[in-house]
């Protein structure tokens, strides 16, 4: 079994690859929740439902949020009727909002979502990393914001000074699937606001520190590949690179897979982590995805 470490948008993208060259039923993801919130009535869980579009095969890719060639007449018609929304959900997205909300009634968050996962006929398992409620603050130059305040309403452009969220309890299966797993892949999420809170959820970086862990760099050149990542781990003090990537996952990572870019801090990197491997991470097509998942799964393909 494998085990992935996700949130929203670039691992997503490696789990396209992998689901193409392994069983789907041998890949377990877990999932960020800090940024589940409240909106419109709805609770909305960005990056769960980014993976189980992508394990559906249903994903708006030009987004990756939401699901393709979706409509936005319900999304519209509230905007004339003077509710305006933060977020832009399309009419399919927000059916699967509206059940996971109704389902939260009587349901944990990781039932909701093993429901929704079996309806869209995912083999996968999507465990989210915790059914408690979770909160995260993003401190800024103006203040203290919401996670989506600050990525939408404020386009990401104010000076982050500090980033604060909540350390849960992990959900059921969590722990389990970690120290179950043959190898535990980090993907090229934020490794701040995305993976820093699975790490942080009770129990699971020990538990990390006992697997065979490989980390995806989401930082080439000195660029990450999409988001406020590098606001983010300046705001904690790391240097926004791949080595500083390395830092943040020092304490259990067995293998660090970064980019040609970077080729120059290998010798850096090693002297932190057993083993690095240098290659083209960027992943444009399918072809990108499923040569960077044979990479990272090594022997096991």
């Amino acid at each position: 079994m494998i085990t992935v470490l996700s949130g929203g948008t670039g691992t997503p993208k490696l789990l396209q690859g992998m689901k193409e060259i392994i069983n789907p039923s041998q890949i377990t993801v877990i999932v960020n929740t800090v940024e589940n919130d409240y909106f419109s009535g709805l609770y909305v869980t960005p990056d769960i439902d980014t993976v189980l579009y992508t394990l559906a095969d249903i994903i708006n890719e030009d987004t990756w949020y939401g699901i393709r060639d979706d409509t936005f007449i319900t999304h519209e018609m509230l905007k004339k009727l003077g509710c305006p929304e933060l977020l832009r959900i399309g009419d399919k997205d927000r059916a699967f909002k509206i059940q996971k909300t109704l389902l939260l009634e009587d349901h944990s968050l990781s039932e909701a979502v093993n429901i929704q996962r079996k309806a869209l006929g995912i083999r996968s398992r999507v465990i989210p990393m915790s059914n408690e409620p979770s909160e995260i603050k993003i401190l800024t130059e103006k203040g203290p914001m919401s996670f989506h305040e600050f990525l939408i309403k404020e386009n990401s452009k104010p000076e982050v000074i500090d980033i604060q969220y909540n350390i849960l309890r992990p959900a059921p299966g969590v722990i389990e699937a970690i120290k179950n797993s043959e190898i535990v892949i980090i993907g090229p999420s934020n490794p701040v606001t995305s993976i820093g809170p699975i790490i942080s959820t009770k129990g699971v970086k020990k538990a990390l520190e006992q697997a065979f862990v490989t980390a995806v760099s989401p930082i080439a050149g000195g660029v990450p590949f999409s988001g406020p990542a590098a606001k983010f781990m300046k705001a904690l003090g790391y240097e926004v690179s791949s080595m500083g990537v390395c830092q943040i996952y020092a304490d259990f990572l067995d293998k660090f897979v970064i980019d040609e870019k970077d080729s120059h801090l290998k010798e850096k990197i090693e002297k932190l982590i057993k083993e690095v491997t240098i290659t083209n991470t960027k992943m444009e097509n399918l072809e990108d995805k499923i040569r960077l998942a044979r990479i990272i799964l090594g022997e096991i393909v």
